[in-house]
């Protein structure tokens, strides 16, 4: 009796059949179901109207369709069609690895059985078995669970799905792509943000995690400004605050003197101190700092008039003390800074000086302590060479929070 063949090519010898030969033979079948089990075959896709015949040869392991995995490879430039021997009963690992934007099908080498297609645009795997019906085998897509395998490709949703690893990446994308949000990793990281939900009546809550206390750092770009809704939010930083000359007074010592100049009737008049072109004299005025004060440096801006048309220079200085509850008011003022400007050459013109550089509060500047201020003109200085009174309109002093209020 001769030896019978499966439908994946093992050969089945009969009683008696080939005496010497089965040590050779068994090992060809073993050699067989290792390829069948676990073997990979590039597979050319031919590109034209007839279909690529994958196939099986008995006791051999030349056939086509005798590996567990086919790459299909190829240049293609149309709808091309992949065919398995009828009967056949196993199941592949397919990768669509044809270039060209067209389809790719796969089915039985004749009758009418089911069919699977890689979409013009699927380069991925398919997982596929044959159920080797006799005339009509069908070649199917396998699934897991009810709804199918995760793909690259298709549109599905995810239920009760724990992604480990990637985790989300350096961006989320909105709905047609665009990037929603950057995200930028920092190295040991140990704060964070907490997004949290609300019931009905209540307000989602952004919250800085991790450390006791954490900062929350909102850094619009360029001229932006932090907004809630359609209005700008105050923030820390820079702040400024306006002394007119009438908030100064004169100290006892070589003070400046206290004008009112009327230009033109029913004109602004200058509220002014007129500084002395030749004896160093001097305003003072004091404020109760913000809270919200970082306690640091200030800077300032004197708002002036000329009294004469001489475009000398003139030097103003400012200095300051901070002094608590129950310290001596009778302390010195700290470092003066000064600022050096121009005659424009027209009287009763506004005057504003550059903005100084750091001046530092003497004392031990702190929340509710009282600071002493004392404005110069240093008209005894070899350069200070405006020739006439400084009028004096006020000081523009800046300072800096670290709070957005004084809470």
């Amino acid at each position: 009796m001769a030896s019978t063949y499966t439908d994946l090519g093992i050969e089945l010898m009969a009683t008696g059949e080939n005496a010497g030969q089965w040590g050779t033979k068994t090992n060809a079948n073993l050699s067989l179901i290792e390829q069948l089990t676990g073997g990979v075959n590039s597979q050319a896709v031919t590109d034209s109207g007839t279909p690529t015949a994958l196939t099986i040869a008995d006791g051999a392991l030349t056939g086509t369709a005798q590996h567990r995995v086919i790459e299909l490879s190829g240049s293609i430039s149309g709808a091309r069609i992949v065919t398995f021997p009828l009967l056949t009963e196993n199941f592949y690992f397919i990768k669509n690895g044809t270039s060209g934007a067209y389809t790719v099908q796969l089915k039985a080498v004749s009758g009418s059985g089911a069919t699977v297609t890689f979409s013009a645009t699927d380069k991925g795997y398919k997982l596929i078995y044959l159920d080797g019906v006799a005339t009509n085998t069908g070649v199917y897509e396998a699934t897991v669970g009810a709804t199918g395998d995760v793909t690259l490709t298709g549109t599905q949703t995810l239920t009760n799905k724990t992604l480990t690893a990637p985790k989300i990446g350096t961006s989320i994308l909105d709905t047609s792509g665009n990037e929603l949000l950057l995200l930028t990793a920092t190295g040991s990281a140990v704060n964070e943000l907490t997004l949290a939900n609300a019931s009905t009546g209540n307000g989602p809550i952004l919250s800085a995690t991790g450390e006791t206390n954490v900062d929350i750092n909102l850094n619009p770009k360029g001229t932006g400004v932090l907004k809630s809704a359609t209005a700008a939010v105050k923030i820390a930083g820079k702040e400024t605050i306006w002394i007119p000359a009438p908030a100064m007074y004169g100290p006892t010592t070589n003070p400046a003197d206290s004008a009112l100049v009327e230009t033109t009737a029913i004109r602004p008049d200058l509220n002014v101190f007129d500084f002395d072109a030749s004896t160093k004299q001097y305003t003072q005025f004091t404020i109760g700092m913000p809270k919200s004060w970082n306690e640091g440096t200030l800077t300032y801006q004197v708002y002036w008039s000329p009294s004469t048309t001489n475009t000398g220079n003139a030097i103003f200085g400012l200095q300051a003390v901070a002094c608590a509850d129950g310290d001596t008011i009778d302390v010195a003022y700290g470092t003066a800074i000064e600022v050096t400007d121009a005659g424009i050459g027209t009287v009763e013109d506004q005057q504003i000086t550059s903005e100084s550089s750091a001046m530092t509060v003497a004392g031990s500047p702190a929340a509710g302590e009282q600071s002493y201020f004392q404005l110069y003109r240093d008209a005894a200085d070899g350069s200070d060479t405006f020739t006439g009174e400084c009028r004096v309109l006020g000081i523009k002093l800046f300072f800096t929070t670290d709070a957005a209020n004084d809470a």
